[in-house]
Parts: C-alpha cells; sequence; structure tokens
C-alpha cells in the first residue's frame, strides 16, 4: 500500500490556515525581501497567505477592498504603497513593526547594492533612449 503525501501547496496552505504560522511566515518573506527587493516574489507570497486565511474575497472584506483590486495589487511587479500594505496587514490579523537592526544588519549589501545600481542604470538607459526617440 502506498501513502499518499499532500502536495507541498496543499500541505503549506493547510500549515499557514493558523494565524501564528501565517506571521511567522510574513516574518521570514519580508526579511527576504529586505534581502533581495524581489517584490513579485514578496507579493506572491502573500497571496499565498491570503489563501490560507480565507481567500482572497474573505480578506478584501475585512481590507474594505474589492477582491479585484487585492488581487491586482498582489499580482502587480511594484511594491504596494504602506498605507495599502498596511490594510492588507490587518485584514491578516497582524501589523508593520521596527526593529533594530544588528550590526551585522547594518553591513553593506555589495549584491544588493550593484543589483540596485544596474537597475537604475537601466532604468536611466531607458529614459534617455525614450527622451531620444521622441524628439
Amino acid at each position: 500500500m502506498i501513502k499518499e503525501y499532500p502536495k507541498w501547496r496543499n500541505f503549506l496552505l493547510g500549515k499557514l490556515a493558523r494565524r501564528e504560522a501565517a506571521i511567522d511566515y510574513l516574518h521570514i518573506t519580508l526579511e527576504e525581501y529586505q534581502a533581495d527587493s524581489d517584490t513579485s516574489f514578496f507579493l506572491q507570497e502573500i497571496q499565498t497567505v491570503v489563501e490560507a486565511q480565507g481567500g482572497t474575497a474573505a480578506i478584501a472584506k475585512r481590507a474594505a477592498m474589492s477582491p479585484e483590486t487585492l488581487s491586482k495589487i498582489l499580482s502587480s511587479e511594484e511594491a504596494p504603497h504602506l498605507d495599502t500594505f498596511a490594510t492588507i496587514l490587518k485584514a491578516l490579523g497582524c501589523r508593520l513593526s521596527i526593529e533594530p537592526l544588528t550590526e551585522e544588519d547594518t553591513q553593506p549589501d555589495i549584491e544588493l547594492a550593484a543589483k540596485q545600481e544596474s537597475t537604475q542604470l537601466d532604468n536611466l538607459q531607458t529614459h534617455l533612449s525614450e527622451s531620444h526617440s521622441s524628439q
């Protein structure tokens, strides 16, 4: 007899249905976002918690927004405004907080700085290219 194991996503959703586990997961997800600035991954993970905590319709209702708006925010490539993010977190039963950094946390992240600099350079080149072609 072969024992069937739940798929990872189903297992994760089951775990994240517990408020404490969801908050821990959001905390880790936010730490990862602070390390790599991957907004789309960060928002996907929030969507996973939303799904586990009752789904888009239920969380949107608690956040006083339409399910379509919540889905659009969480599927965006851009980070939501701070007040919008705080509203979503409140609907999930938690809040954003400020914590002091350790000395290790304040050391520059050379890889992240290089990635941000490259992105800024790409954006500038795109802007300059668009400006030049419109003239």
